[in-house]
């Protein structure tokens, strides 16, 4: 096989002279830890442990202890596991997970789902070693129900790892699962603890790959949303993580390392062990599954995430920056390229969070929408409570039995009623999607400055028919054209994006693969340093239907062994880079551009209320479950959350400012009954 690895043997080596060197870095008042980390991070494992050996027989101390009394923190961590064998750094890793009070379950999952065979023996060994217990008795005492019964059946090391695939095998268990949901957590556990999960050398797929793309085949949703429906908690995330590693063992702890940086805060322990454990493996496939996700190498991910030595040392571990780049590695393209098709197989079932109310009354609701409003003051609970519980068909209706009952205009009470980001949220959810999208364009055009981040959302995600809704809303609300707005406010190549996308043109229907590596052609052929580029880019991606993007987009990587998005990125800038940058990342994934989207509407200082309301409000009948769902699994943070700390944050902001502001009124009032005291105490003094 190819080593894939950062860490090699060194050339030339002494383990000897190592050894003084290290006595040296350490010997005296303070250290030379630049000595000691550029050391240790070149030097393959067996070479340390050789170092390990020679520093007992020429120093008569114990290499780690010493390494534990000079360092400190983070550093002394990582250095000190670098130390260890594999087999012990695991060891270690999965008895601390599990020792105290509490369980890192989440340590658990990484470790025993991602090892293979002979790993997962090895560890159980040094367990034993160090600790004189039994690594299986220990996990069986700390957890509990299927996710305990799945850790067991992976600690026994049994899989199959001879490559060979019986299709026979495969059809039963997926039509089993299929068929009787009763067997599917059993069939689940068999298959992924008993078959393979590396790939032999030369083998193309697994047994399970096969089994995965056979349900997918028959169940018309993948392996990985099954397992999401049809289980919880960690033996959910258990599953998952075997999946995934069965799937793309590099991409399992790409993800893993994102979430352990991204947001306040670093998991460190999680960043340290999966540097180290797989810096002799496949760190070089891992940088390159994590560039292709997140966009970003994980390279500067851990420089803008650390500091000091122990960022140094993880950076010789990671051992390049893959934004300087252009190409995949051969593995990576294969990702990428398997990622593509992955994406047009799964057909998702888009998941609204507001359904239409039972028992619905148009007349009830709209007398108590105008006893919330009559009178002194104003219940906003109550009116969020109808309007938030409703179909946007069924606040059409409570707009029309609020006029005819009534006699008075719904949509201006609730603006002479509400105020703010309350307004907007409940008035953007009164009115129907085609005009609240015409509104929201409108507000991303009018004054000073453009919202083209808005614009570019809004377009690139909605449908034919949801354009010419839109269109028409208006058309009739603002007495002029869609597109002339945007031409009279935009210009160059990211005008003409807008105008071609605002014509609702876009084809309709499945991929045609001929067509499909004719049009990979011509994006691949493309000059960067002409104009050439960014129109051929805007006949492709504004044009032909998101099934057919995606073929366009797997048959890109066949032939350039680039990734479209990178290409996207590196090659264009601005609002064009951004327009054809939301296409792409629609067509792959739109839930999770949503989800990407809410991230940057709250994260930091402040936060864009109207992202946020606009996607909100627009998709909540679309697919804000599965926005929900891939927020969750990308920031490791429940959407709901997310906006409850950061919707908190704004509120104690304002009750801040208010209070700062009364405050000053009261010292002013002081001041101003003081200030004639203070002028006649003033005018005895001179006096």
């Amino acid at each position: 096989m190819v080593f894939r690895g950062t860490i090699t043997d060194a050339a030339n080596f002494d383990p000897s002279v190592d050894a003084e060197t290290l006595y040296n870095a350490m010997k005296g008042i303070g250290s030379d830890k630049e000595a000691i980390l550029d050391l240790i991070t070149s030097r393959s494992n067996a070479q340390r442990q050789e170092i390990i050996t020679a520093y007992k027989s020429s120093f008569g101390q114990d290499l780690i202890e010493d390494l534990k009394y000079e360092l400190t923190g983070k550093f002394e961590r990582l250095i000190v596991s670098l130390m260890r064998t594999p087999a012990y750094h695991d060891a270690k890793e999965i008895h601390d997970a599990i020792k105290g009070v509490g369980t890192n379950e989440r340590c658990l999952i990484e470790v025993l789902a991602s090892r293979n065979n002979r790993q997962i023996h090895e560890m159980v060994a040094a367990y034993k070693d160090a600790y004189g217990r039994d690594m299986e008795e220990d996990v069986i005492g700390d957890t509990s129900g299927h996710f305990k019964k799945m850790l067991v059946v992976l600690l026994q090391g049994t899989r199959d790892e001879s490559g060979v695939v019986d299709i026979k095998l495969i059809l039963y268990y997926v039509l089993h699962t299929v068929k009787d949901i009763g067997l599917y957590m059993c069939c689940i556990i068999m298959l992924c603890a008993l078959c393979s999960l590396y790939q032999p050398p030369g083998s193309v797929v697994t047994h399970l790959h096969l089994v995965f793309e056979a349900y997918e085949a028959i169940a018309e949703m993948s392996i990985e949303d099954s397992i999401k429906h049809e289980l919880s908690g960690d033996f959910e995330r258990l599953m998952l993580a075997v999946v995934q590693c069965i799937r793309s063992v590099p991409m399992f702890f790409a993800r893993r390392l994102y979430k352990s940086m991204k947001g306040l805060g670093t998991a460190d322990n999680t960043l340290i062990r999966i540097m180290i454990s797989r810096s002799e493996i496949d760190m070089l496939d891992i940088r390159e599954c994590f560039r292709l996700r997140y966009e970003k190498s994980l390279y500067n991910m851990i420089k803008d995430d650390t500091s000091g030595d122990y960022k140094r040392t993880l950076l010789n571990l990671c051992g390049g920056d893959d934004d300087l780049a252009g190409e995949f590695f051969p593995e990576a393209a294969q990702i990428a390229y398997k990622m593509w098709e992955l994406s047009a197989m799964t057909k998702v079932q888009l998941r609204p969070t507001v359904r239409p109310a039972s028992n619905f009354d148009p007349a009830a609701d709209a007398q108590a929408l105008r006893k919330a409003m009559k009178g002194f003051g104003t219940d906003e609970d109550a009116i969020i409570d109808i309007v938030a519980n409703r179909s946007n068909a069924q606040r059409q209706e409570i707009r029309k039995a609020f006029k005819s009952l009534l006699g008075r205009d719904l949509m201006k009470d609730l603006k002479s009623e509400l105020s703010k980001n309350l307004e907007r949220l409940i008035i953007g959810l009164m009115l129907t999607p085609a005009e609240f999208d015409a509104k929201m364009m409108r507000k991303a055009m009018e004054g000073a400055g453009t919202d083209e981040h808005a614009l570019i959302e809004i377009l690139a995600t909605r449908s034919n028919e949801q354009i010419h809704a839109m269109n028409a809303a208006y058309q009739s609300a603002y007495k002029t054209s869609l597109e002339e707005a945007i031409q009279s406010d935009t210009s160059g190549h990211f005008c003409r994006i807008l105008v071609s996308l605002v014509q609702g043109a876009r084809e309709e229907g499945p991929a045609d693969v001929e067509r499909a590596n004719t049009d990979a052609q011509v994006i691949y052929s493309c000059n960067a340093d002409s104009d050439d580029m960014e129109m051929k880019f805007m006949s492709i991606l504004c044009t032909r239907s998101f099934p057919h993007l995606r073929k366009v987009f797997q048959e890109f990587v066949r032939c350039s062994n680039k990734d479209i998005e990178q290409i996207i990125k590196k090659e264009m800038s601005g609002d064009v880079k951004n327009s054809f940058y939301a296409i792409v990342r629609s067509v792959k994934n739109q839930p999770s551009y949503f989800a990407d989207r809410l991230y940057k509407a709250m994260k930091g200082l402040g936060t864009d209320d109207r992202a946020l309301i606009r996607i909100m409000v627009s998709r909540s009948e679309v697919d804000l479950f599965n926005i929900r769902k891939e927020f969750k699994e990308t920031y490791d943070s429940s959407l709901h959350e997310f906006i409850q700390v950061e919707t908190m944050i704004v509120s104690l902001s304002l009750r801040l400012l208010a209070l700062i502001v009364g405050l000053l009124r009261s010292l002013l009032i002081c001041l101003s009954w003081l200030l004639p005291w203070l002028c006649l105490m003033a005018l005895e003094v001179c006096v």
